[in-house]
């Protein structure tokens, strides 16, 4: 058994107990992140943490990840059906602005020059065969700089 194939064997059961565990919109979550993480990895990605959280506790981001020389904060949003709205759509105006604050502590830690990062939005879709989409360079930063 190849190594993907194996991740995805252990996704699946995981989701399995989270469902077991948690409510189901809880559980689908935590499974679109996985099936974004597994994305990432495989286009190249490399993937470096999973729920970031912002000291004191508040923001987070979904997937903090390497694109070459660029550093990319990841929100998953995960959606049975796109019949209301779009998954992107949920990545309002405030949600935007907490995401860049938390990246920004993590940018300055780091010292990573704010020119070499990026945020990307991965929704997924539920269904047999979740189908995954993945927005680059979603939106623009608080410092105007935006990546082709």
């Amino acid at each position: 058994m190849s190594w993907r194939r194996l991740a995805q064997v252990l996704d699946s059961v995981r989701h399995h107990v989270r469902l077991r565990r948690w409510d189901r919109e809880h559980a689908w979550g935590r499974r679109a992140e996985d099936l974004a993480h597994r994305y990432l990895e495989k286009s190249g990605f490399t993937v470096v943490s999973r729920n970031y959280a912002r000291r004191g506790g508040r923001g987070e981001l979904d997937l903090v990840a390497w694109d070459g020389d660029v550093i990319v904060f990841v929100e998953v949003k995960a959606r049975s059906t796109e019949q209301y709205h779009s998954a992107e759509s949920a990545v309002d105006r405030n949600k935007r602005d907490h995401l860049i604050l938390t990246a920004s502590e993590d940018v300055r830690r780091a010292r990573i020059p704010w020119d070499r990062v990026r945020f990307d939005i991965v929704t997924v879709i539920a269904g047999d065969q979740p189908l995954l989409t993945h927005i680059r360079d979603a939106f623009a930063t608080r410092r105007g700089t935006r990546h082709a």
